[in-house]
């Protein structure tokens, strides 16, 4: 016996060492070399996946000059990418904003976007890209179109139905007159949950609802948690004053998700969930609105949770948008804009 020894040289942080073992060189025959070489391909495709960064995708003021990135290694410290200077300009829709973004790497393991395009619109915009840098032609969905009396789309996301092989894209809107209102609270906004699905992002089912619990409901984020799925929303209560994430679970990526959990957060309005599962514990940030700064809490258990904002940092001026994981080379691509 031998051994074969691999080094992979990291630049960010260290180098390691692999070490297999396998029959003497010379002795190896075509078959064992073919499986060695498949072996050695998985091992480092495997700490490939295994060494990567989280980014935050996130916008700053109104929305108007576009998509901005941070990076982070622990789930906690963030660092803005670019000088914090965006890296995509909205150009769909009257308003042309890019407000909440949400980035997800697909099953075609290219990176795809939606975001809020308006105030005021009954659409959602689309982009995708293999790098993060270059994107494609941004699209404008028009979500809500058949709804005349639709007011908005708000927050849209995606999360991939790995069961189904498609997309679902979901958002928040209030359809005039369709629940009870206050016309003095909220600008008579009362917001549910609808969505589309898709394979391609050209090709889109009806729109649905998504979810309705008999309370106004915005800035939902859904992700797969073994057999169920977590969402993550705000309850958009004013009287008497909600303004918190909770939780509802579901078996079904589409339907059944249970009434809200108690409020994960504390007595401050908290808007914008997004969350990351980092060494056993789940984390879910959110934007403290009405002080004009991030929080985040923390739980192993998805119901004991602590509230960790004292010991953040993100790049200053950071509003709503959505965090996912990069591989080490294309955290190094991005590192040199």
């Amino acid at each position: 016996m031998c051994c074969v020894i691999i080094m992979k040289q990291w630049k960010r942080k260290h180098s390691e060492i692999f070490i297999i073992m396998v029959p003497k060189i010379a002795e190896m025959k075509y078959k064992q070399w073919a499986l060695l070489f498949l072996l050695l391909t998985n091992v480092m495709l495997l700490h490939a996946q295994k060494d990567s960064a989280f980014v935050f995708c996130y916008f700053n003021n109104n929305g108007k000059d576009g998509l901005h990135l941070a990076y982070s290694n622990d789930g906690l410290h963030w660092t803005a990418l670019n000088h914090d200077s965006s890296v995509l300009k909205p150009t769909v829709a009257n308003d042309k904003l890019m407000r909440d973004p949400c980035i997800i790497r697909g099953a075609d393991n290219q990176f795809h976007m939606v975001w809020t395009v308006s105030w005021n619109d009954k659409g959602i915009g689309y982009a995708s890209s293999k790098d993060l840098i270059h994107w494609s032609d941004q699209q404008f969905i028009p979500v809500m179109a058949k709804e005349d009396s639709a007011r908005n789309c708000w927050a849209p996301e995606i999360t991939f139905d790995k069961r189904k092989k498609r997309y679902m894209i979901y958002w928040a809107t209030t359809i005039a007159g369709k629940y009870p209102v206050d016309p003095k609270v909220e600008n008579g906004y009362n917001h549910r949950l609808y969505y589309v699905t898709t394979k391609d992002f050209v090709h889109y089912s009806k729109t649905k609802l998504l979810y309705d619990k008999g309370f106004n409901v915005i800035d939902a984020t859904i992700v797969p948690n073994g057999k169920q799925y977590l969402m993550f929303l705000k309850d958009e209560t004013r009287n008497p004053p909600q303004k918190n994430i909770r939780i509802a679970t579901s078996k079904k990526l589409t339907h059944g998700f249970t009434v809200p959990s108690s409020p994960i957060t504390g007595k401050y309005w908290a808007e914008g969930p997004t969350t990351l599962y980092h060494n056993g514990t789940w984390i879910v940030y959110f934007d403290k609105y009405t002080e004009h700064k991030y929080g985040a809490v923390q739980s192993t258990d998805l119901k004991t949770w602590t509230d960790i904002s004292d010991t953040i940092s993100l790049p200053k001026g950071i509003r709503h948008g959505s965090i996912f994981k990069v591989t080490e080379e294309e955290l190094q691509r991005l590192l040199q804009l």
